[in-house]
């Protein structure tokens, strides 16, 4: 399996991680712990305001850190050092040092649409394996989640029109731009601005021009003049600099192939207008015109209600740092563990964060081509519908290929088709329907009592 760019070696993964998930793994090692298998379940206990739905990513890179996990002579010697593992038995570095995944992973596929409470991804594992992992899955699947959702809302508020990612620039590191190209593709974008996306993942590189190339030059027309002579087929002008429709005359004063005109400030709608007025006055309705400047999902509907004469979006800030909602709720907990081959149940009771126990699958009806009601059973229960968790990694090895990121794009796409309207929304109050099976209920009840 290819490692992420962000990873060129698993020297570090082992320690890419939160200290109490160490200390807990020395405390399992020290109380005899370690070979019990355990089930651990990852799911968001709420959508976030104004989600209707999430769409499922992150998952690949998940898997990638699960299977690439090490410590080094390094690690450990840090490890060592710290004054938490000073009382530490010199075995658990040894079981540390040899350690390899050896457990089972399930999960619904990267975009897959879905909802609070399902688990989207599960780890069956000896208990040390299966908690050493939690706060990088937690990290990855929410973070490319909330994007990709985030992103999926975009460009259903685009009504079609291409949107690409314009983020990296204001992502919360290098690292998080690569990402965020990754999940905004997933959900939707046409391509993203970041190169390294377009080397290691192949997804569409798309670029402009900044006010700096404008500036640099005596006047607006010399600048244009110059970019069209190096790139005589790939032109599109940024057009706000000063005035923009005196840019917009300037550009159309450029002899040969004009791809687009690109506007980034002001009245978006009234801009749009006018500089289309101005293009089609001239014979020049091959020229399409691009927007940009802080649009999200609210500014772009308003767009689109208006009917501005918009061709395509970029959009960064709001698209890769999912502004009004950066994060979900989302947690890693234990399911149930195994004493002499039996599944023994468990679950947190705490008000508002209480689970439910023993390993699940969820099942989901479409009726009339469009989702009709979830259901998340027991994992040896039977229902009606499709079963959204697979099978990913058996006995600590990858289960078979992964998709492509443009197959992972076609489901999403394909999933928010079939989900009703009234869900995908910019703003519902309406719950898509998740039900629990009788039998995971009576388990709750008997566990809790």
């Amino acid at each position: 399996m290819k490692l992420n760019p962000l990873f060129p070696s698993t020297a570090t993964l082992g320690v890419n991680t939160d200290l109490y998930e160490l200390t807990m793994a020395a405390a399992f090692f020290d109380a005899g712990c370690a070979d019990q298998k355990a089930t651990f379940e990852l799911f968001t206990r709420r959508l976030p305001p104004n989600r209707g739905f999430l769409v499922a990513a992150g998952l690949e890179q998940a898997l990638q850190y699960i299977l690439g996990v090490r410590f080094t002579e390094k690690t450990l010697a840090y490890l060592r050092s710290l004054p938490n593992f000073q009382t530490v038995k010199s075995e658990f570095f040894d079981y540390l040092r040899d350690f390899r995944f050896s457990g089972d992973v399930w999960a619904m596929p990267e975009g897959t649409v879905f909802f609070a409470n399902e688990p989207i991804l599960q780890v069956r594992a000896p208990i040390i394996e299966a908690q050493i992992l939690e706060t990088f899955l937690i990290n990855s699947l929410n973070f490319q989640t909330i994007v990709a959702s985030k992103a999926s809302r975009i460009c259903l508020a685009a009504r079609g029109k291409a949107v690409v990612d314009f983020g990296t620039r204001r992502a919360q590191s290098p690292q998080a731009g690569l990402l965020a190209a990754r999940a905004c593709f997933i959900g939707g974008c046409q391509g993203t601005s970041n190169v390294l996306a377009g080397f290691e993942m192949g997804i569409p590189v798309v670029g402009t021009m900044a006010h700096s190339f404008v500036q640099f030059f005596d006047d607006e027309a010399q600048a244009f003049r110059k970019y069209h002579a190096t790139f005589p087929h790939h032109t599109i002008l940024l057009v706000d600099t000063y005035d923009t429709l005196k840019g917009v005359e300037a550009a159309l004063r450029i002899p040969g192939q004009i791809n687009g005109v690109r506007l980034d400030s002001g009245d978006l709608d009234q801009l749009s207008r006018a500089t289309r007025k101005l293009l089609d006055s001239a014979g020049r309705r091959d020229i399409r015109i691009f927007a940009s400047g802080n649009l999200d999902e609210e500014r772009i509907h308003a767009l689109m209600l208006a009917d501005a004469p918009i061709d395509a979006f970029g959009a960064g800030t709001e698209m890769v740092t999912s502004s009004d909602a950066p994060s979900s709720d989302m947690v890693y907990k234990l399911a149930e563990i195994f004493e002499g081959g039996r599944a023994i149940p468990k679950m947190k009771t705490s008000p508002g964060k209480a689970t439910i126990p023993f390993r699940k699958q969820v099942f989901r009806k479409v009726a009339a081509e469009q989702f009709a009601g979830d259901l998340v059973a027991g994992s040896d229960e039977q229902s009606e519908g499709q079963a959204l968790l697979i099978p990913l990694i058996k006995s600590g090895r990858l289960a078979g290929k992964l998709p492509d990121i443009r197959a992972i794009q076609r489901r999403a796409t394909e999933q928010l088709a079939l989900l009703p309207a009234h869900y995908k929304l910019l703003h519902t109050s309406e719950e898509y329907p998740v039900e629990f099976s009788e039998a995971l209920l009576r388990a709750r009840a008997e566990t809790h009592h």
